[in-house]
């Protein structure tokens, strides 16, 4: 006859035999936890647990090693004498109107008035290639010189047969700024 003693014993030296590997909850390894459902089932870390899995922070993004910062550049014109003051590379617009307003009044002209700023981009300035004073100039800007001389261009009516004069171009230019 079999003991209740025997039958514990037995019982005990089972549990003993199947204890060399050990499991958390649902079957996963220490330091994680079961996830999915439903037929779909996979372990996930524990956030902070050690449990031998290996808890690599991810790296920080890159740390930029400076910055761009736009230039501004202007134009200033006298409508009566045509006098005129063009900036460029200035830090801000109202330093550009203010450096093309002073470069037009160096001529002597006394009305001069700010026709455009921009910046980090070009400009082109064009007058009508008779200078009869019976066309239009035209001052426009774009990323490229070729693109700023086109809107001038379009811009421009010609006292005589042709495109008009460049009279001015230019292209601002970023400053980089390291850290």
């Amino acid at each position: 006859m079999i003991s209740l003693r025997s039958i514990r014993l037995c019982t005990l030296g089972f549990a003993f035999l199947g204890a060399h590997v050990a499991y958390a909850e649902g079957g996963c390894p220490p330091g994680s936890y079961p996830i999915g459902g439903q037929g779909v089932q996979g372990c996930a870390p524990i956030p902070g647990a050690g449990g031998g899995v290996s808890q690599q922070s991810p790296s920080p993004p890159p740390r930029p090693l400076g910055e761009w910062i736009r230039t501004w550049g202007g134009v200033a014109v006298s409508p009566t004498t045509s006098d005129a003051g063009v900036s460029t590379g200035q830090l801000s617009k109202k330093a550009a109107e203010r450096d093309a307003m002073a470069k037009c009044a160096d001529s002597g002209a006394r009305d001069c008035k700010v026709s455009v700023t921009y910046f980090n981009q070009c400009m082109s300035w064009v007058v009508p290639s008779g200078r009869t004073g019976n066309g239009r100039s035209g001052i426009g800007t774009g990323p490229t010189l070729e693109r700023a001389g086109e809107m001038a261009q379009g811009i421009c009516q010609n006292d005589q047969p042709g495109a008009c004069t460049v009279i001015h171009e230019n292209c601002t230019e970023q400053i980089f700024k390291k850290y």
